[in-house]
């Protein structure tokens, strides 16, 4: 983590199907955060300090992403469903110890995060949300403007190997792009470059490319199939929950994120922040004295 050698450390921890990389630093009760697309462990960078003054973080790469290994996608793209991300981050967890433990998650860590707390509702204490709604409620709302926003959703859903070709003809442009587009005010300035520097790696990767499309076709298929089953059966989120977004987001049609997510956790709360969709990179003052308080309520 930038300019913080001193309070987090890089270890590797090898679990039954991958190698996971994982910053940890700080002390008290265990705190997991959850990195999204198309970023890594040093989209925390910013924040991970202030939280650690209160809070043993563990900031882990996820798999496919950053330095953990690249495992394969398995039938039906099971290997990057949320639900194996989300079994596999609790079996982290428990090899450091950390049976309890609260959640941040953003983007597609965000979708990592709700599927643990749905799947583990005894491990998950407390959950932090960034800038999502569900993934099925994401897929039934698809409109014109929604779609044209969240293009991505849709080119990196598309059978292997077109999104990856593509991609792989300019990556750090496509990469560029992302992050400029994604942002409120359409620049790389919130980006620090130790973060900017993981990103552009990630993505000269081949592989990484294509395990980051194996994410977003699992999101088309079995991690929305997986939200639906839960929804039909009235499944619902125990751990008390709060849900951040940008208010120049990625999910403009939604006029509050609350509300959704009201249909899926028995107590949650939120606000819009004055931001992009990079909530802890482009405002971290406004992120830290959000969070803080909700994850320190006992």
């Amino acid at each position: 983590m930038e300019n913080n050698s001193d309070m987090f450390h890089q270890k590797f921890i090898d679990l039954k199907e991958t190698r996971l990389s994982l910053h940890t630093g700080g002390s008290g009760a265990p705190l997991l955060m959850i990195h999204g697309y198309p970023q890594t462990h040093a989209a925390w960078g910013k924040v991970a300090p202030n939280f650690a003054k209160h809070f043993q973080c563990v900031i882990p790469d996820l798999r496919g992403y950053g330095e953990s290994s690249v495992p394969a996608s398995g039938a039906g793209h099971q290997g990057y469903s949320k639900r194996t991300m989300a079994r596999e981050l609790v079996e982290l967890m428990a090899a450091l110890g950390h049976d309890k433990f609260s959640v941040l998650g953003h983007d597609r860590g965000a979708r990592v995060a709700y599927r643990m707390a749905l799947d583990f509702p005894n491990v998950v204490t407390r959950l932090g949300i960034v800038d999502v709604v569900p993934t099925a409620d994401v897929w039934s709302s698809m409109d014109a403007e929604l779609a044209k926003n969240i293009y991505h959703w849709t080119f990196l859903a598309q059978p292997d190997p077109l999104p990856e070709k593509m991609i792989a003809a300019d990556p750090v442009a496509y990469l560029e792009w992302t992050l400029k587009s994604w942002s409120k005010h359409g620049t790389l300035d919130c980006f620090t470059d130790n973060a900017l520097e993981s990103y552009r790696t990630q993505m000269l990767n081949e592989k990484r490319i294509h395990a980051l499309c194996e994410d977003y076709r699992a999101g088309a298929t079995i991690d929305r199939e997986t939200d639906e089953a839960d929804k039909k059966a009235g499944r619902k989120i125990k751990a008390p929950m709060f849900v951040v977004w940008g208010d120049d987001g990625l999910t403009p049609t939604y006029p509050t994120m609350v509300e959704v997510w009201k249909n899926w956790a028995m107590d949650v709360n939120g606000c819009a922040i004055d931001c992009g969709h990079f909530v802890m990179e482009e405002n971290p003052k406004a992120f830290t004295e959000t969070f803080l308080p909700f994850l320190l309520k006992t």
